[in-house]
Protein backbone atom coordinates (compact mmCIF):
# COMPACT_ATOMS: atom_id res chain seq x y z
CA UNK A 1 0.00 0.00 0.00
CA UNK A 2 1.51 3.30 -1.08
CA UNK A 3 0.51 6.85 -0.11
CA UNK A 4 0.57 8.67 -3.43
CA UNK A 5 0.01 12.33 -4.32
CA UNK A 6 -2.75 12.23 -6.95
CA UNK A 7 -3.54 15.95 -7.27
CA UNK A 8 -2.23 19.41 -6.39
CA UNK A 9 -3.63 22.91 -6.13
CA UNK A 10 -2.61 26.37 -5.00
CA UNK A 11 -4.03 29.83 -4.45
CA UNK A 12 -2.21 33.16 -4.31
CA UNK A 13 -3.80 36.50 -3.36
CA UNK A 14 -4.82 38.69 -6.29
CA UNK A 15 -2.63 41.62 -5.23
CA UNK A 16 1.01 41.52 -6.32
CA UNK A 17 3.52 43.71 -4.45
CA UNK A 18 6.84 44.22 -6.22
CA UNK A 19 10.16 45.24 -4.73
CA UNK A 20 9.70 48.63 -6.37
CA UNK A 21 6.36 48.98 -4.57
CA UNK A 22 8.09 48.35 -1.24
CA UNK A 23 10.79 50.86 -2.11
CA UNK A 24 8.09 53.53 -2.08
CA UNK A 25 7.28 52.91 1.60
CA UNK A 26 10.66 51.93 3.07
CA UNK A 27 14.39 52.38 2.54
CA UNK A 28 15.04 49.52 0.14
CA UNK A 29 15.30 48.78 -3.57
CA UNK A 30 14.66 46.02 -6.07
CA UNK A 31 18.42 45.52 -6.44
CA UNK A 32 18.95 45.26 -2.67
CA UNK A 33 16.21 42.67 -2.20
CA UNK A 34 16.65 40.58 -5.35
CA UNK A 35 20.45 40.36 -5.16
CA UNK A 36 20.33 39.07 -1.58
CA UNK A 37 17.25 36.84 -1.76
CA UNK A 38 16.19 36.20 -5.35
CA UNK A 39 12.75 37.67 -4.54
CA UNK A 40 11.25 40.23 -6.93
CA UNK A 41 7.59 40.20 -5.92
CA UNK A 42 5.14 38.58 -3.53
CA UNK A 43 1.36 38.30 -3.18
CA UNK A 44 -0.30 39.96 -0.17
CA UNK A 45 -3.87 39.52 1.00
CA UNK A 46 -6.50 42.24 0.95
CA UNK A 47 -9.82 40.41 1.24
CA UNK A 48 -8.46 36.86 1.22
CA UNK A 49 -7.90 34.87 4.43
CA UNK A 50 -5.83 31.84 5.32
CA UNK A 51 -8.98 29.70 5.24
CA UNK A 52 -10.37 31.11 1.98
CA UNK A 53 -7.05 30.60 0.18
CA UNK A 54 -6.82 27.09 1.63
CA UNK A 55 -10.32 26.21 0.47
CA UNK A 56 -9.62 27.44 -3.07
CA UNK A 57 -6.33 25.53 -3.21
CA UNK A 58 -8.21 22.45 -1.98
CA UNK A 59 -10.86 22.79 -4.70
CA UNK A 60 -8.17 23.03 -7.36
CA UNK A 61 -6.39 19.98 -5.93
CA UNK A 62 -9.62 17.97 -5.87
CA UNK A 63 -10.31 18.95 -9.47
CA UNK A 64 -6.77 17.96 -10.45
CA UNK A 65 -7.15 14.61 -8.67
CA UNK A 66 -10.65 13.98 -10.03
CA UNK A 67 -12.23 13.41 -6.63
CA UNK A 68 -15.14 14.89 -4.68
CA UNK A 69 -15.07 16.44 -1.21
CA UNK A 70 -17.11 13.53 0.16
CA UNK A 71 -14.20 11.18 -0.62
CA UNK A 72 -11.82 13.03 1.73
CA UNK A 73 -11.30 11.28 5.07
CA UNK A 74 -8.63 13.51 6.56
CA UNK A 75 -7.73 17.22 6.35
CA UNK A 76 -4.47 18.54 7.82
CA UNK A 77 -3.41 22.17 7.50
CA UNK A 78 0.14 23.23 8.28
CA UNK A 79 0.01 26.88 9.31
CA UNK A 80 1.32 29.37 11.85
CA UNK A 81 -1.10 32.10 10.76
CA UNK A 82 -4.61 30.68 10.97
CA UNK A 83 -7.45 33.18 11.04
CA UNK A 84 -8.67 32.05 14.47
CA UNK A 85 -7.29 30.39 17.57
CA UNK A 86 -10.36 28.20 17.19
CA UNK A 87 -11.91 26.86 15.02
CA UNK A 88 -8.88 25.48 13.26
CA UNK A 89 -8.17 26.41 9.67
CA UNK A 90 -8.69 22.75 8.73
CA UNK A 91 -12.21 22.77 10.18
CA UNK A 92 -12.96 25.99 8.27
CA UNK A 93 -11.74 24.34 5.06
CA UNK A 94 -13.87 21.29 5.81
CA UNK A 95 -16.95 23.51 6.06
CA UNK A 96 -16.14 25.58 2.97
CA UNK A 97 -15.54 22.63 0.63
CA UNK A 98 -18.21 20.34 2.10
CA UNK A 99 -15.89 17.51 3.19
CA UNK A 100 -18.47 16.17 5.63
CA UNK A 101 -16.78 12.78 6.08
CA UNK A 102 -13.35 14.12 7.07
CA UNK A 103 -11.60 14.61 10.38
CA UNK A 104 -9.74 17.94 10.37
CA UNK A 105 -6.98 19.54 12.40
CA UNK A 106 -4.07 22.02 12.15
CA UNK A 107 -0.39 21.57 12.94
CA UNK A 108 2.28 24.23 13.46
CA UNK A 109 5.75 23.29 12.30
CA UNK A 110 6.33 26.68 10.66
CA UNK A 111 8.02 26.39 7.25
CA UNK A 112 8.12 22.58 7.55
CA UNK A 113 4.36 22.42 8.25
CA UNK A 114 3.28 20.93 4.92
CA UNK A 115 6.01 18.31 5.13
CA UNK A 116 4.99 17.33 8.66
CA UNK A 117 1.39 17.08 7.41
CA UNK A 118 2.51 14.81 4.58
CA UNK A 119 4.27 12.46 7.01
CA UNK A 120 1.27 12.36 9.34
CA UNK A 121 -1.07 11.62 6.44
CA UNK A 122 1.30 8.95 5.17
CA UNK A 123 1.26 7.24 8.58
CA UNK A 124 -2.55 7.27 8.72
CA UNK A 125 -2.85 5.93 5.18
CA UNK A 126 -0.23 3.22 5.65
CA UNK A 127 -2.19 1.84 8.62
CA UNK A 128 -5.48 1.89 6.68
CA UNK A 129 -6.97 4.34 9.16
CA UNK A 130 -7.96 6.61 6.27
CA UNK A 131 -7.79 6.30 2.48
CA UNK A 132 -7.85 9.85 1.10
CA UNK A 133 -6.20 12.87 2.71
CA UNK A 134 -6.17 16.57 1.86
CA UNK A 135 -3.00 18.22 3.15
CA UNK A 136 -2.29 21.92 2.96
CA UNK A 137 0.30 24.54 3.78
CA UNK A 138 -1.29 27.98 4.11
CA UNK A 139 -0.15 31.32 5.48
CA UNK A 140 -1.15 34.95 5.85
CA UNK A 141 2.28 36.07 6.97
CA UNK A 142 1.70 39.72 6.11
CA UNK A 143 -0.38 40.15 9.26
CA UNK A 144 2.51 39.20 11.55
CA UNK A 145 5.23 41.23 9.83
CA UNK A 146 6.68 44.48 11.11
CA UNK A 147 6.47 46.56 7.93
CA UNK A 148 9.07 48.95 9.33
CA UNK A 149 11.67 46.15 9.51
CA UNK A 150 13.05 46.02 5.98
CA UNK A 151 15.39 43.14 6.79
CA UNK A 152 12.47 40.80 7.46
CA UNK A 153 9.19 41.97 5.93
CA UNK A 154 10.49 42.03 2.33
CA UNK A 155 11.06 38.28 2.44
CA UNK A 156 7.55 37.03 3.02
CA UNK A 157 4.30 36.57 1.13
CA UNK A 158 0.84 35.03 1.50
CA UNK A 159 -0.75 32.00 -0.15
CA UNK A 160 -1.86 28.38 0.13
CA UNK A 161 -0.93 25.08 -1.48
CA UNK A 162 -2.67 21.71 -1.33
CA UNK A 163 -2.19 18.07 -2.24
CA UNK A 164 -4.50 15.08 -2.33
CA UNK A 165 -2.80 11.97 -0.99
CA UNK A 166 -4.44 8.58 -1.47
CA UNK A 167 -3.60 5.05 -0.32
CA UNK A 168 -3.38 2.90 -3.42
CA UNK A 169 -2.57 -0.79 -3.79
CA UNK A 170 0.47 -1.37 -5.94
CA UNK A 171 1.61 2.27 -5.89
CA UNK A 172 4.84 3.50 -4.33
CA UNK A 173 4.27 7.14 -3.41
CA UNK A 174 6.35 8.15 -0.39
CA UNK A 175 9.65 6.25 -0.50
CA UNK A 176 11.34 7.67 2.61
CA UNK A 177 10.96 10.43 5.17
CA UNK A 178 13.09 12.32 7.67
CA UNK A 179 12.09 15.02 10.13
CA UNK A 180 13.55 16.74 13.16
CA UNK A 181 13.59 19.78 15.37
CA UNK A 182 15.97 21.84 17.47
CA UNK A 183 13.97 23.81 20.02
CA UNK A 184 17.12 25.13 21.68
CA UNK A 185 17.67 27.41 18.68
CA UNK A 186 14.01 28.28 18.22
CA UNK A 187 14.52 31.90 19.25
CA UNK A 188 16.40 32.77 16.06
CA UNK A 189 13.08 32.84 14.18
CA UNK A 190 10.11 33.61 16.38
CA UNK A 191 6.86 35.48 16.88
CA UNK A 192 5.21 35.81 20.28
CA UNK A 193 1.55 34.91 20.73
CA UNK A 194 -0.98 36.95 22.66
CA UNK A 195 0.16 37.68 26.20
CA UNK A 196 -1.57 36.58 29.38
CA UNK A 197 -4.60 38.65 30.29
CA UNK A 198 -6.04 37.68 33.66
CA UNK A 199 -6.66 39.59 36.93
CA UNK A 200 -3.31 38.46 38.35
CA UNK A 201 -1.09 39.69 35.52
CA UNK A 202 -0.30 43.12 34.15
CA UNK A 203 0.03 42.67 30.43
CA UNK A 204 1.23 44.63 27.44
CA UNK A 205 -1.26 45.19 24.64
CA UNK A 206 1.47 45.72 22.04
CA UNK A 207 1.27 43.53 18.95
CA UNK A 208 4.07 41.03 18.42
CA UNK A 209 5.75 40.58 15.05
CA UNK A 210 8.13 38.09 13.49
CA UNK A 211 11.78 38.64 14.33
CA UNK A 212 14.63 36.73 12.79
CA UNK A 213 18.38 36.33 13.08
CA UNK A 214 19.01 35.84 9.38
CA UNK A 215 22.60 34.66 9.72
CA UNK A 216 21.70 31.96 12.22
CA UNK A 217 18.76 30.78 10.13
CA UNK A 218 21.01 30.61 7.07
CA UNK A 219 23.66 28.57 8.91
CA UNK A 220 20.98 26.19 10.17
CA UNK A 221 19.43 25.72 6.72
CA UNK A 222 22.62 25.10 4.74
CA UNK A 223 23.69 22.47 7.27
CA UNK A 224 20.47 20.69 8.25
CA UNK A 225 18.82 20.53 4.82
CA UNK A 226 21.60 18.78 2.85
CA UNK A 227 22.08 16.33 5.72
CA UNK A 228 18.36 15.57 5.90
CA UNK A 229 18.06 15.16 2.14
CA UNK A 230 21.08 12.86 1.94
CA UNK A 231 19.70 10.76 4.77
CA UNK A 232 16.30 10.49 3.12
CA UNK A 233 17.67 9.72 -0.34
CA UNK A 234 19.84 6.95 1.07
CA UNK A 235 16.88 5.55 3.04
CA UNK A 236 14.95 5.39 -0.24
CA UNK A 237 17.76 3.30 -1.74
CA UNK A 238 18.68 6.04 -4.19
CA UNK A 239 21.54 8.43 -4.93
CA UNK A 240 21.46 12.19 -5.49
CA UNK A 241 21.85 11.50 -9.21
CA UNK A 242 18.60 9.50 -9.17
CA UNK A 243 16.56 12.52 -8.06
CA UNK A 244 14.82 14.30 -10.94
CA UNK A 245 13.85 17.43 -8.98
CA UNK A 246 14.41 18.94 -5.55
CA UNK A 247 11.27 20.85 -4.47
CA UNK A 248 12.51 22.79 -1.46
CA UNK A 249 11.07 25.43 0.82
CA UNK A 250 11.49 28.77 -0.90
CA UNK A 251 13.33 30.81 1.72
CA UNK A 252 16.26 32.36 -0.11
CA UNK A 253 17.98 31.72 -3.44
CA UNK A 254 21.37 31.57 -1.71
CA UNK A 255 20.16 28.75 0.53
CA UNK A 256 18.96 26.77 -2.48
CA UNK A 257 22.26 27.34 -4.27
CA UNK A 258 24.24 26.27 -1.21
CA UNK A 259 22.16 23.10 -0.79
CA UNK A 260 22.68 22.23 -4.46
CA UNK A 261 26.42 22.75 -4.10
CA UNK A 262 26.68 20.63 -0.95
CA UNK A 263 24.71 17.81 -2.59
CA UNK A 264 26.75 18.19 -5.79
CA UNK A 265 23.49 18.43 -7.72
CA UNK A 266 22.75 20.65 -10.71
CA UNK A 267 20.95 23.87 -9.85
CA UNK A 268 18.60 23.15 -12.77
CA UNK A 269 17.09 20.42 -10.60
CA UNK A 270 16.00 23.06 -8.04
CA UNK A 271 12.95 24.86 -9.48
CA UNK A 272 12.00 28.13 -7.81
CA UNK A 273 8.87 30.10 -7.08
CA UNK A 274 10.38 32.55 -4.59
CA UNK A 275 11.06 35.10 -7.33
CA UNK A 276 7.31 35.74 -7.69
CA UNK A 277 6.01 34.38 -4.36
CA UNK A 278 8.60 35.18 -1.72
CA UNK A 279 8.81 33.00 1.38
CA UNK A 280 5.33 31.66 2.25
CA UNK A 281 6.46 29.41 5.10
CA UNK A 282 4.36 26.20 5.18
CA UNK A 283 2.81 27.01 1.79
CA UNK A 284 6.10 27.20 -0.14
CA UNK A 285 6.58 23.51 -0.94
CA UNK A 286 2.98 22.72 -2.04
CA UNK A 287 2.74 25.90 -4.14
CA UNK A 288 6.00 25.02 -5.90
CA UNK A 289 4.87 21.41 -6.37
CA UNK A 290 1.59 22.59 -7.91
CA UNK A 291 3.40 24.94 -10.28
CA UNK A 292 5.66 22.10 -11.38
CA UNK A 293 2.69 19.78 -11.83
CA UNK A 294 0.70 22.27 -13.93
CA UNK A 295 3.69 23.07 -16.11
CA UNK A 296 3.94 19.38 -17.00
CA UNK A 297 7.33 18.98 -15.36
CA UNK A 298 6.34 15.92 -13.34
CA UNK A 299 6.08 12.58 -15.13
CA UNK A 300 5.03 9.18 -13.74
CA UNK A 301 7.95 7.38 -12.13
CA UNK A 302 9.99 10.52 -11.47
CA UNK A 303 11.77 10.72 -8.13
CA UNK A 304 11.16 14.04 -6.33
CA UNK A 305 12.92 15.15 -3.14
CA UNK A 306 10.93 17.55 -0.97
CA UNK A 307 12.20 19.51 2.02
CA UNK A 308 10.78 22.13 4.37
CA UNK A 309 12.78 23.93 7.06
CA UNK A 310 12.41 26.93 9.35
CA UNK A 311 10.91 28.14 12.62
CA UNK A 312 11.05 25.83 15.59
CA UNK A 313 13.67 25.12 14.44
CA UNK A 314 12.14 22.31 12.36
CA UNK A 315 12.97 20.42 9.21
CA UNK A 316 11.47 17.56 7.21
CA UNK A 317 12.39 15.85 3.95
CA UNK A 318 10.76 13.21 1.79
CA UNK A 319 11.48 11.33 -1.40
CA UNK A 320 8.40 10.49 -3.44
CA UNK A 321 7.75 8.71 -6.68
CA UNK A 322 5.36 10.65 -8.88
Amino acid sequence: MGAKIIGTGSCLPATVVTNDDLAKIMDTSDEWISSRTGIRERHLVKEETTASMSAEAARRAMDNAGITAEEIDLIIVGTLSADHVTPSCACEVQAQIGAKNAVAFDINAACAGFMFALNIANAYLQTNTYRTALILGAETLSKIMDWNDRSTCVLFGDGAGAAIVRAEEGSVGVLAFDQGSDGVKGGVLACEGRSNNNPLVETSKELAYVHMDGQEVYKFAVTAVPYSLQKTIQAAGLTVEDIDYFALHQANIRILQSVAKRLKAAEEKFPISLDHCGNISAASVPILLDEMNRKGMLKPGMKIALSGFGGGLTWASAVIEW
